[in-house]
């Protein structure tokens, strides 16, 4: 009995009204199992049927469907994903013979669960798919190749992350007698061999001596509080941090002077091939310096980008001659040359351009009667073509031989080299370089090595990774790589993350003869590299405008994709 209680549901059930509730079931379907009495049809049905009417089924004509046989019985909506009642004739599955049987049953019996899944819910696909193996399946629209050695790729990295199948616990925790050795392997550029495979890794005083070594890099300036790389777009990241140079002249003054001491270090260090490349980073462009002989290149090259319009008539103004590699003009590459051509010169070649231009209008003899354009319209229409490409990779400039001396000079006294405004107003460019100069701080890249659980067939399986964070230079990438080729048993993977301005670097850039392998070594022989790191910054860049990102190793064997 039931009282009129506030807030009492009448549907609500007790426990042992529950079960009374399913006994009567269990009772109901055995009787609706028993066959039923055929029941006559009403009189107005009977008159229908024989006048030739189409029907519905009668009601109670669906018990006896079949023949008489017993009635369905109705199946519960969430007892499986399909709602589909089971087929009463279907018979018992036969027990596997085998266990090689059961495991095929077993995976047969998943991938009906999962395709039936995946047909009502198909948006969930997209985020529960797992991979069978551990690897990771990149997809890159770039070229990939393999090999025993990787291309050479001139973009700075600023992270990478290698994965292998056994451990990085070496790279941890280095020992004060090996961190010290480290450094003054570095310092006295000495060369480390290390064998094939090494069966333990972490008792393997050279690889963590070698490994120390190849994480050190040059800066100037260094300001701990700041981060000084990169440089394009890290406005938001120091924004609020202090700055006593944004406001005080002369503090940007002695700033400016140290930092053209630095840069001409460098640059005198790169000409008499002692260093082999650095770089020049601003808030708004990236320069590479690349010594003779690396490249492909017989002088000494630098690359800027992005530029900019204003950045390249200023260098032309200078007497800068800069060449555009990218940059295709009637066939042949543009060249803006600065000083070879003076003023009347370059203004009677494109009077003869634009003669040349409406020369086919006097053929048809309709020059009368079709407006010319004037000079004022050609020219904005050309500099609206030189203004599209800024800021794109495709506004790199190329300075080559003694004109980079002169590059040297118009960087030092650019005013628009350093900010004015901003969190970066007055701070000098970052320079990067793998050996020592004048004015630099030794600095070290960030290590450190996680071990995770990822899926697998059978279970879980242990996944070792070691991230590296910071400036990470081309050399750096290439000594990380052999290291990890010996330690890791010639298997492991990596992904690469470089900074978007600087892959353009690694376009081909024209030649006029092939150089001597062995001449380019002897002349950077005191460079500071390792040699097995200096024949591949020797070859001739083939990633154009993209850069690795995804590199394995299997069997000792380089799978890389850009």
């Amino acid at each position: 009995m039931a009282f009129s209680v506030p807030g009492y549901s009448p549907s609500f059930k007790k426990p042992p009204e529950v079960l009374r509730l399913r006994r009567k079931r269990a009772r109901s379907q055995g009787a609706a199992a028993s066959p039923a009495p055929l029941l006559p049809e009403p009189a107005p049905r009977r008159a229908a049927l024989a006048a030739g009417l189409p029907l519905r089924p009668f009601p109670a004509a669906a018990g006896r469907s079949g023949g008489g046989g017993p009635a369905a019985a109705r199946r519960n909506p969430f007892a499986r994903l399909d709602n589909r009642p089971r087929v009463a004739a279907e018979p018992p599955a036969e027990p596997p013979r085998d266990p090689q049987e059961a495991a095929d049953r077993f995976l047969d019996s998943n991938r009906e669960n999962d395709l039936q899944w995946d047909e009502m819910s198909p948006e969930r696909t997209a985020v529960t798919d797992v991979p069978q193996t551990p690897q990771v399946a990149y997809k890159s629209d770039g070229p990939s190749s393999e090999g025993t050695e990787l291309p050479v790729d001139w973009s700075i990295k600023t992270r990478l992350l290698f994965t292998s199948s056994q451990p990085f616990a070496w790279a941890d925790h280095l020992k004060a007698q090996e961190e010290a050795q480290g450094l003054v392997q570095h310092c006295r550029a000495t060369e480390v061999t290390l064998p094939q495979s090494i069966q333990d890794p972490k008792l393997s005083t050279e690889l963590r001596c070698a490994f120390q070594q190849s994480l050190i890099y040059w800066l100037h300036p260094a300001l701990s509080w700041l981060p000084l790389f990169p440089r394009i777009g890290a406005d938001r990241k120091m924004a609020g941090k202090t700055s006593p140079w944004s406001n005080d002249e002369t503090l940007q003054h002695i700033l400016m002077s140290e930092w053209s001491v630095s840069f001409t270090s460098l640059y005198n260090l790169l000409k008499t091939k002692l260093c082999p490349y650095f770089y020049v980073c601003t808030y708004q462009f990236t320069v590479l310096f690349r010594a003779a002989g690396l490249a492909g290149n017989d002088a000494i090259t630098a690359l800027i980008s992005p530029t900019t319009r204003g950045l390249r008539e200023a260098m032309k103004n200078e007497g800068i001659e800069f060449s555009l590699p990218l940059i295709k003009e009637n066939g042949r590459k543009k060249e803006a040359a600065g000083t070879s051509l003076g003023h009347a010169e370059e203004q009677a070649i494109s009077d003869e351009d634009e003669e040349e231009s409406f020369s086919w209008l006097e053929e048809m003899g309709v020059q009368d009667k079709i407006k010319k354009p004037d000079t004022l319209s050609i020219k904005l229409r050309k500099e609206k073509h030189e203004v599209q490409m800024d800021h794109r990779p495709e506004s790199v400039v190329l300075v080559k031989g003694i004109n980079t001396f002169t590059l040297l000079n118009f960087l030092i006294n650019c005013k628009s080299l350093v900010a004015t405004s901003g969190p970066q107003a007055g701070l000098p460019p970052t320079l990067l370089s793998p050996i020592a100069f004048r004015g630099a701080t030794m600095q070290m890249l960030k290590a450190r090595s996680v071990n995770v659980k990822s899926q697998a067939l059978s279970g879980y399986k242990d996944q070792f990774s070691l991230e590296i964070t910071g400036p990470i230079m081309p050399h750096c990438v290439h000594s990380v790589t052999m290291l990890l080729q010996s330690s890791q048993s010639g298997s492991f993977s990596a992904g690469l993350y470089p900074h978007e301005p600087t892959t353009v670097f690694n376009i081909c850039l024209p030649m006029a003869n092939v150089l001597d392998k062995e001449v380019v070594h002897k002349e950077l022989a005191n460079c500071g590299l390792h040699p097995k790191t200096l024949d591949q910054l020797s070859q001739i860049p083939l990633l154009g405008k993209s850069s690795l990102r995804n590199v394995e190793m299997s069997d000792y064997v380089y799978n890389w994709r850009s």
